[in-house]
């Protein structure tokens, strides 16, 4: 427990856990009803990062979880493999960015799923005759 809690609040990744608590308050904001889920959709449109049809609040908390969950397990991989010096040190600040390289491909499979499930216009229906 000791290596994970260092591994998510030390640098870099604090970056990506101060983001995750920004998340994590905003998800706890709507559940109470003081924000609504689609309070950032009139100010950003996604479908040019092939990222539409989900409201922007889920696809950013969903890159920020998974680049969170990369980073963190990547800190947690080096540490435990790698020798401390400074090379170590390098990679440990290459992680963030990495772990963000691939959490973009991996959030948008996730949204196109998700919009799956949801469409913005029903399919055709079946009328009773």
């Amino acid at each position: 427990m000791r290596t994970f809690l260092v591994a998510a609040t030390g640098l870099p990744t604090i970056l990506l856990t101060a983001a995750l608590v920004v998340v994590v308050c905003f998800w706890l904001l709507v559940a109470v009803g003081a924000a609504a889920i689609d309070s950032f959709d009139r100010d950003v449109d996604l479908r040019a990062q092939r990222m539409g049809g989900v409201p922007v609040a889920v696809a950013f908390s969903l890159l920020t979880a998974v680049a969170w969950a990369l980073s963190v397990g990547a800190t947690i991989a080096l540490t435990s493999v790698a020798p401390p010096g400074p090379v170590t040190v390098l990679l440990r600040l290459a992680v963030p960015v990495g772990a963000l390289l691939v959490a973009w491909p991996t959030t948008r499979w996730i949204v196109r799923r998700l919009h799956r499930l949801s469409p913005d216009e029903p399919g055709p229906r079946q009328h009773a005759a």
